[in-house]
């Protein structure tokens, strides 16, 4: 996925200023797709010089106030072909993982803490999707969209399941290795 696509599908539901863009991916998008404010900007000014996306004219145009966009036949178009193209499956990327091998090597050190902070906060997302599966999905009939947001909803609902439950296994293992070890190295030295 490109942030190019993720600002032509955000402005094909709703035509944003760059203001309420940026938010949109600090709240709804960016649960799947992070950028910064400044990436947001830089790529919505290639859009609408690509012509993908144009401010829509005001009736009063006033200096200062602030262009909202909406995309383009062009830009339709090329949301269109990206959605028809095929990627392969990309591997994760997580550098906590990598921290454990790492640790593997020279020794846990505050890995334990750090997969504790990782617990908070994808137990926090999981308890957030649920709320947001609840206000906005429950006892409702879901239209063709609707049923699309709610897959979307379901899979970062799975994924956080996973990792908290990964991170409580993997957090219990290690606190119970380090004591095994501990005791081990008691017993040896006595």
């Amino acid at each position: 996925m490109s942030l190019r696509h993720a600002i032509l599908t955000a402005l094909l539901e709703v035509p944003s200023t760059g203001l309420s863009l940026t938010r949109r991916f600090d709240r709804s998008i960016g649960y799947f797709w992070q950028a910064t404010h400044q990436q947001v900007y830089r790529e919505t000014a290639k859009l609408e010089a690509e012509a993908l996306i144009r401010a829509v004219p005001q009736a009063t145009p006033a200096r200062g106030n602030p262009k909202t966009y909406e995309v383009t036949d062009e830009g339709r178009a090329e949301l269109i072909r990206w959605v028809g193209d095929s990627e392969p499956p990309k591997p994760g990327r997580d550098a906590l993982l990598v921290r454990l091998r790492a640790a593997s090597v020279v020794g846990p050190g505050p890995l334990v803490d750090q997969m504790r902070e990782h617990h908070e906060f994808h137990s926090a997302r999981h308890a957030e999707y649920l709320a947001v599966a609840a206000r906005d999905f429950a006892d409702r009939e879901l239209d063709d969209v609707a049923r699309m947001q709610y897959l979307i909803l379901q899979a970062g609902i799975g994924l956080e399941e996973f990792w908290t439950a990964w991170l409580q296994d993997a957090i219990t293992e290690l606190s119970q290795g380090a004591g095994s070890r501990k005791a081990a190295g008691a017993a040896t030295a006595g």
